[in-house]
């Protein structure tokens, strides 16, 4: 029973510490919008929700020797990072598109919000079905 209760709070939980993952991960790109040749990095948040969730998307890869690179999942629980795609070239080798790193981090910051008012009324309602209100 309290498993099935706490079950919205494990996701939303994943969701809040990935959407922190990846508040960091574009803060980092905004702070080295002028450093020569950097490349920005993002994550696919869906994704790294599914893995982090326990459920396997699409076909799974089985390491079948010791020597075998993990596939996934990313390392020490965080997702994998990718480039991001470069809109608009730069002579300075720089992909960092200011335009759209400001945009993510407002839309992450907004999500990030929202998750932790959804674990706030998750709790505040079990709380009053605990106390009987």
């Amino acid at each position: 029973m309290l498993e099935q209760m706490t079950a919205k709070l494990d996701f939303h939980a994943n969701a809040l510490l990935l959407r922190s993952q990846r508040q960091q991960v574009i803060a980092s790109n905004i702070a080295n919008a002028d450093t020569p040749g950097y490349v920005a990095r993002d994550f696919d948040f869906a994704q790294a929700l599914k893995n982090a969730s326990g459920g396997l998307g699409g076909s799974t890869v089985a390491a079948t020797d010791a020597r075998h690179m993990q596939v996934g999942g990313g390392q020490g629980g965080k997702p994998d990072l990718a480039y991001t795609v470069q809109t608009q070239p730069s002579q300075d080798g720089n992909s960092v598109d200011l335009d759209r790193e400001r945009a993510s981090f407002v839309d992450n910051s907004v999500r990030y919000e929202s998750t932790l008012r959804f674990i706030n009324g998750h709790v505040k309602t079990m709380l009053s079905a605990i106390t009987g209100q």
